[in-house]
């Protein structure tokens, strides 16, 4: 029997990690045994997070990161805190005569094993004060500290810049601080996933102040323990408030003169960007990609560009790889049991052979039909996909700069690869709520599909997708298309749960695909968006020859693994940020 081929479906169970103090002495941060602690942890802070297995089902790419990355503290031993809001209304999509509509599920941190421990208040000018609950739930190192309220407003409800959004930030940041206190939980250091988030700091510069710092000497200290990760390309894309709003929603909540003062010095024109603060009271910041650290348009007070870290995002690779294939990892020494690379891992990925990915494929195939059949497609049925066919899958957000439309430009060339190839193309992907031009492209997109019997048989596209979708898809079809508008993409996480799934990737240079020049998959290029669906199509028919080639598949899969395995790894990003925020201290003879 191959030593690589697999025949049984048997889950892969990790190795166990002592504590953490092993996975410190790995990344040479071993004083972080007394520099992090259950009273003392690293604490992030998000506006969303998306971990159904904990009832909490964010928004987007930003909240599946925000899950992994707890995930992967907790398998780590490493003291994490996440605070975050508990959305009591949770949004589904379905198909009515192929155009979306929304339904609302009511869902209750209770039901998930959350802890209720007490009320904490934030105050508005001119109405009374909103009572927070908190809960708290905690997993190994790791805990959820949420806040929650029967009118908190589903996530990113109402406008951008409007006053439900600034409540939930100052309910999220002055509230989130005041449970920290209630648990005695006082941050080693203060991660900030996106601007949202900036009230925290700005609850704990206040703290300081008010009890008796100096204002200059909390901005520093704030500074120094408070780390702003930007996920906007953009400055000018970032929300902004009126004067009048925070004067309503932020100045009620201040304690200290001084600090309300400063605040109020921050206004240009009565009016202020959120990232301003982030940018004002962080020392360190990080872009989530090489290339978004790199093109970030971001200026201070005076104007002065801001330098961000480039730490690009990994994935929790227990989550979301076959079970089979980290199995593979493990036994041919890819991975260590912490889920770093290990230092021979190169060459461990070039002596995986065209029948273990085969046969890991097909246990792959065999997951994704069994989620597929309890799914419904744009008719409402459940898809089951033949064994033998070849799978394309655009599986992300629909928002328009990530173009799900690119593969349909030219339906006669996408109905001849598909026939050609035995191929299906699965679409999966939600549009935000109040994106009505993403609306009708996914109307257009659905009626286009619905006018051809060939489409009509091989193209699906699944309703609502999910955290269990998105798995099933990166396991068990076979390419994945990755077409962001270059430039826009900060990052993306989705193409790396297809390659760590031994997926194909057809791609555009852009997020953290870019991290790798040239890109180690197949690249849409071209000068203008004509072109690039001609690449497009053209990577579709290569990607077909090399999937019925053993040689070219274990070429390109060797290629992708050997590539792109450090960028993935969560371990890595954790690691990355940990000697980042605490750098290695030097003693002198």
């Amino acid at each position: 029997m191959d030593p690589y081929s697999y025949t049984n479906t048997s889950p892969y169970q990790p190795q166990d990690i002592e504590d953490a103090s092993e996975f410190y002495d790995v990344i040479e941060r071993s004083s972080l045994t007394h520099q992090l602690s259950e009273s003392r942890p690293y604490v992030y802070w998000t506006m969303e997070i998306y971990d159904k297995a904990n009832g909490i089902k964010g928004g987007g790419g930003l909240g599946v990161l925000a899950a992994d990355t707890r995930r992967v503290a907790e398998k780590l031993e490493v003291p994490f805190v996440v605070v975050t809001p508990f959305y009591r209304s949770e949004s589904h999509q379905k198909i009515t005569d192929l155009a979306q509509t929304e339904y609302v599920e009511k869902v209750s941190p209770q039901e998930y094993g959350f802890h209720y421990i007490d009320e904490v208040s934030v105050s508005s000018a001119g109405f009374p004060d909103a009572s927070l609950s908190i809960f708290r739930k905690t997993l190994g190192s790791t805990q959820f500290v949420t806040i929650s309220e029967p009118n908190f407003g589903q996530l990113y409800e109402g406008e951008g810049s409007g006053d439900h959004r600034l409540y939930q930030e100052v309910a999220l940041g002055f509230g989130g601080y005041k449970a920290l206190k209630l648990l005695g939980i006082k941050p080693a250091v203060i991660q900030l996933n996106e601007t949202a988030t900036i009230f925290a700091a700005l609850a704990r510069l206040d703290e300081l102040c008010a009890n008796g710092m100096n204002l200059y000497e909390a901005i520093v200290y704030v500074r120094k323990h408070t780390l702003y990760t930007n996920h906007t390309l953009l400055q000018a894309a970032e929300p902004e408030f009126h004067r009048s709003q925070f004067e309503k929603l932020v100045l009620p909540n201040l304690k200290s003169n001084a600090v309300r003062c400063w605040l109020m010095e921050q206004f240009q024109d009565d009016r202020l960007r959120p990232n301003l603060l982030a940018i004002e009271l962080t020392e360190a910041k990080n872009g989530v990609s090489k290339l978004h650290a790199r093109v970030a348009n971001f200026r201070d007070r005076n104007n002065d560009k801001v330098k961000f870290h480039a730490i690009t995002n990994g994935i929790d690779l227990e989550t979301w790889v076959l079970p089979e294939i980290l199995q593979t990892y493990r036994e041919h020494t890819i991975l260590d049991k912490f889920g770093l690379p290990t230092e021979q891992y190169q060459e461990a990925i070039a002596t995986l052979p065209a029948n273990t990915i085969r046969s890991l494929k097909r246990v792959g195939r065999l997951e994704l039909n069994r989620v597929l059949i309890k799914r419904k497609d744009q008719y409402n049925n459940p898809v089951h996909l033949p064994e033998d066919a070849l799978v394309f899958d655009f599986k992300r957000r629909f928002a328009n700069y990530k173009r799900p439309h690119l593969a349909f430009e030219r339906p006669e060339v996408l109905k001849q690869i598909l026939l050609d190839s035995n191929a299906h193309y699965i679409l999966a992907g939600k549009v935000h709520q109040g994106d009505h031009d993403m609306y009708q492209q996914l109307l257009t997109i659905l009626k286009l599909v619905d006018s051809d019997p060939v489409l009509r048989e091989r193209v699906h596209y699944i309703q609502d997708y999910d955290e269990t979708l998105g798995r099933a898809l990166a396991i068990g079809s076979d390419v994945a298309i990755n077409v962001p508008i270059i430039g826009l993409e900060a990052c993306g996480t989705s193409w790396e749960k297809d390659i760590a799934n031994l997926k194909l990737l057809i791609s555009t240079s852009d997020g953290g695909v870019a991290d790798i020049k040239p890109i180690a998959c197949l690249e849409v290029s071209g000068v203008s968006p004509e072109d690039e669906t001609t690449s497009l199509y053209a990577n579709m028919r290569r990607a077909a020859q090399i999937v019925a080639s053993d040689d070219l598949l274990t070429q390109h899969i060797h290629r992708q693994l050997i590539a792109y395995l450090p960028i993935i790894s969560g371990a890595r990003m954790l690691k990355d940020y940990l000697k980042f925020l605490f750098p290695a201290r030097h003693t002198t003879k």
